[in-house]
């Protein structure tokens, strides 16, 4: 029988957030996959864990997941940790669990810290609904699509969580503010470490604030969604700039009836239906 892949979640600062299954897990497996040895090191002499370590990260993902992925066919188990948090959020580790679905080999989770999650739930903001970016594309690297990404979120209604690093910090938030408007926004700092904080505010008040205090620390921001009043203002919008013919034939073009049409061109105009009607006859009329 193949062996079991563990996907093991650190602590992001506070080594009391380790959990006893997280330890046990990791003194137990045939190996650690460690993103960075040296940085784990740390964590396992801190926590007396003897078990053999390799390296696994960016650079490695693909041919170290085959070897892996052979070590575990042989029956090994082996546990997945990243820099800090849990592994397979932005990380290379999503590499090795897709190769695990392929082979047949069982993954199984064991939840602690997650940084998008800890400053989501402190932000202050919405958390029914929330996307999560990690790192925005940085401008040297990809340009393209990191502006295709900015002009994606301008249409997100769900609170949006991204992670950046204190020397990007201010470059993100002005590219933010330039795309998305003046919004609220948390910006969590140094979760679960000696100099934690979070501050709500907007994207221009945060600029603010950094361009008198140097950015120190890892951040995550927690930005407000659209506003169910900014999606009417701009669905209002975008009516105004069709007739109401134009607005019918989109709603035909979709499959409705004549009937349903005219019942959602009202709705979504504001307007009586017998308007609509009376629009429509008359280009029915003029075409005939």
């Amino acid at each position: 029988m193949s062996g079991i892949l563990y996907l093991v979640a650190t602590p992001i600062g506070n080594l009391e957030d380790m959990t006893y299954r997280a330890v046990r897990i990791l003194s137990e497996a045939d190996e650690i996959a460690a993103e960075d040895t040296r940085n784990s090191r740390k964590l396992l002499t801190h926590f007396d864990i003897h078990t053999p370590m390799t390296s696994y990260h960016e650079f490695n993902k693909y041919e170290k997941a085959e070897v892996l992925i052979g070590h575990l066919l042989d029956g090994k188990n082996i546990a997945l940790i990243t820099d800090a948090g849990t592994p397979g959020i932005s990380d290379p580790g999503e590499v090795l669990v897709k190769r695990c679905y392929e082979a047949g080999i069982s993954v199984v989770p064991v939840p602690g810290a997650c940084a998008a999650v800890n400053a989501l739930i402190a932000s202050g903001q919405d958390t029914r609904r929330f996307a999560f970016e990690a790192f925005l594309p940085q401008e040297k690297q990809d340009k393209k699509e990191r502006r295709r990404i900015l002009q994606e979120l301008t249409r997100e209604s769900r609170t949006i969580v991204l992670y950046e690093a204190p020397h990007h910090i201010i470059r993100t938030l002005e590219d933010l503010a330039e795309t998305l408007g003046d919004r609220p926004v948390t910006i969590c700092k140094e979760l679960t470490k000696k100099h934690e904080r979070f501050q709500k505010t907007t994207l221009k008040g945060a600029l603010e604030h950094f361009r008198l205090e140097e950015p120190r620390g890892e951040y995550v921001l927690v930005i407000a969604g659209k506003s169910p009043e900014e999606q009417q203002a701009e669905e209002e919008a975008r009516f105004d700039q069709l007739t109401i013919a134009e607005h019918m034939r989109q709603y035909l073009a979709q499959g409705l009836t004549e009937k349903d049409a005219m019942k959602a061109v009202a709705t979504d105009r504001g307007i009586p239906k017998r308007e609509v009607y009376g629009v429509w006859l008359e280009e029915k009329d003029r075409k005939h």
